[in-house]
């Protein structure tokens, strides 16, 4: 694969900083769409000059989770992502003779990429360019996904976006899309709250506010439908547990640190009838949703280039990193 662009996401920035443990040496980026330059003897359904959307978790297609349709937790894909292999268990990635790991089977901050048949998306999108096409293999599949497939969010219902990063925001375009009528967005800097207003949301607060959960649930008629956490962080996952109304659903796509830990009173999931899930990958069949999602752009139901920071190139890559860690970028994406 010819790499076209490639995502600065929070999942790159906790294998950096050790949250989430993955081998070393290993070529981050797990975000990325490109182009075709060569494929293996068995490939019959790609040829160079195809693009393509990648995806961070590879689908084999015969577990049991994907023959349910939950490609998502694919059990071949996740044991080759923790060892930082492709599919086939085969490092392709080397360093003077050394083997360098692959980050989630796409390694995308590079040029050119060896990439497993399981790990990417044909697209038809020759008119899109690489910057925005990179954002469909994990931001909007992770936000919108959590959004339309995890919560089934229904026209007229409410949604709360806890954590408006690049995913934040995705979601917050997928509950617009889904025809949610009350909309609320929580972060702690008031520059993403004016950002998801101009997107959509129809109420947002600072979650550092005194008293901001008891208002958010006074102002919603005891809390919404749906809330999302998408910040990777515990207190943003209890608040959006506070803030969801009796027999709603409270669902978390952000990946906390793994000594992390969320507790509940048990009675509490009884008496209101509460819903708590996980979202992974957006819950995300990526053959059947990516082009979704990229239909819903081209329609202007998900305008996800609205979510791009800036563009940057490859050795601008640690500059990206530390403003994506002071959280004072959105979605930067690397283009070649």
């Amino acid at each position: 694969m010819r790499i076209g662009a490639a995502g600065l996401c929070h999942s790159d920035l906790s294998v950096i900083n050790g949250n989430r443990p993955r081998p070393t040496p290993m070529v981050l980026g797990h975000e990325a769409a490109g182009e075709v330059v060569q494929v293996g003897s068995s490939i019959r359904d790609l040829k160079p000059g195809d693009r393509v959307v990648m995806t961070f978790q590879p689908s084999c297609g015969q577990c049991l989770p994907c023959a349910e349709g939950r490609a998502a937790l694919c059990i071949p894909g996740a044991e080759a992502n923790g060892k930082g292999v492709l599919m086939s268990g085969d490092i392709r990635l080397h360093d003077h003779g050394h083997e360098v790991y692959h980050h989630c089977g796409v390694s995308g901050f590079a040029e050119y990429a060896v990439i497993s048949r399981h790990s990417m998306v044909k697209v038809d999108a020759d008119d899109i360019p690489f910057s925005h096409l990179a954002l469909f293999g994990c931001a909007v599949q992770t936000g919108v996904g959590a959004v339309l497939n995890t919560c089934r969010v229904q026209p007229g219902q409410s949604v709360a976006i806890v954590g408006l990063g690049g995913v934040g925001l995705a979601a917050l375009l997928g509950a617009v899309a889904a025809g949610a009528t009350e909309i609320v967005a929580v972060d702690l800097s008031d520059d993403k709250l004016a950002h998801a207003r101009d997107l959509g949301a129809t109420r947002t607060y600072n979650a550092a506010e005194p008293g901001v959960i008891d208002r958010i649930r006074a102002e919603t008629g005891g809390g919404v439908d749906h809330a999302v956490e998408l910040a990777g962080a515990v207190p943003a996952f209890e608040l959006a547990y506070k803030i969801t109304r009796r027999g709603g659903q409270t669902v978390t796509a952000g990946l906390a640190s793994p000594t992390s830990e969320f507790r509940i009173p048990a009675v509490n999931i009884v008496a209101d009838e509460r819903t708590v899930k996980g979202s992974y990958m957006g819950s995300c069949v990526p053959k059947r949703d990516i082009p979704r999602f990229i239909n819903l752009f081209r329609a202007g139901k998900l305008p996800v280039d609205k979510l791009l920071t800036g563009t940057l190139t490859l050795d601008q890559i640690n500059e990206g990193f530390d403003r994506l860690d002071r959280g004072e970028a959105i979605r930067q994406v690397i283009t070649f």
